[in-house]
């Protein structure tokens, strides 16, 4: 699998909507105001999710210019957002590696399955130094980042109303800026996404997309890229309130390690 920064130059011919969504540089009066009217509407409502408790349904799929493959990352559990804990599965569909279990509890993430500790120890890691390899993927999978990376939204748009978890919820799309798609990527992969936004001479375009429930809920996010590679993540959430548990394994299954290779994780 390609890491983010062989991104070819190939984006500077396939990317032909480096702008999205409304709320351009001519908007002005009520445009201009809906606009903002609709910004405010998604960051209360990831708002909102992120005090609550969901069951989580994560797919990550990535692909490369010269890879006829697209690799698929199946990530599901529950999580109480709130309360900075939760219990997650994670598959590489079609690649034949185990499953792995992720567990959060506030600081620390306790992973089994991973290929840094021996199989029947949990790795633990410190969820907020961890960094991601990939493009538009969460370090140690945790969607508490990807609601962060959301709430960041500009260029906000309303894109009527669609159906998530068999009720309506109104689409809301825009974008996110560079800053905030290299939110704590390693120094390698930052480094091939900034060049590349130099011979863009702008910002690599990554859509956002959020739909809101008519509880004002966020149930569904998603961050697109489409140009030197593929990178779609999409989180739909579901099943507010419900119960969370997640404890910390004991002391003597637990080996300390740092967020780096595995690439179920990072």
């Amino acid at each position: 699998m390609r890491h983010a920064h062989l991104l070819s130059t190939a984006v500077l011919l396939l990317c032909t909507a480096c702008s999205g969504g409304a709320g351009g540089d001519g908007d002005t009066g009520e445009s201009a105001k809906k606009a903002a009217a609709d910004a405010a509407a998604v960051r209360a409502a990831i708002a909102r999710t992120s005090a609550a408790s969901a069951r989580v349904d994560e797919t990550i799929e990535m692909r490369s210019t010269d890879s006829p493959r697209t690799y698929v990352f199946a990530i599901a559990g529950a999580f109480d957002l709130g309360d900075d804990r939760g219990r997650l599965t994670v598959d590489l569909e079609d690649s034949g590696m185990d499953t792995v279990e992720e567990v959060f509890v506030g600081d620390t993430v306790y992973v089994r399955g991973s290929r840094a500790v021996d199989e029947d120890k949990w790795a633990a890691a410190d969820r907020s130094e961890a960094q991601t390899r990939y493009f538009l993927r969460s370090p140690l999978n945790d969607p508490e980042h990807l609601l962060r990376q959301m709430k960041a939204m500009r260029q906000v748009s309303n894109e009527g109303e669609e159906r998530v978890n068999d009720a309506p919820a109104v689409h809301y799309r825009g974008t996110i800026d560079h800053a905030t798609a290299t939110l704590r990527m390693t120094t390698r992969t930052r480094q091939g996404l900034d060049e590349v936004r130099e011979k863009l001479g702008d910002d690599v375009p990554v859509y956002a997309d959020v739909w809101v429930d008519g509880k004002g809920r966020a149930v569904q996010v998603r961050l697109s890229y489409f140009g030197g590679m593929k990178a779609v993540t999409t989180m739909t959430l579901s099943d507010f309130g419900t119960p969370v548990k997640a404890e910390a394994p004991p002391d003597d299954e637990i080996v300390p390690v740092t967020a780096g290779e595995d690439v179920m994780l990072a």
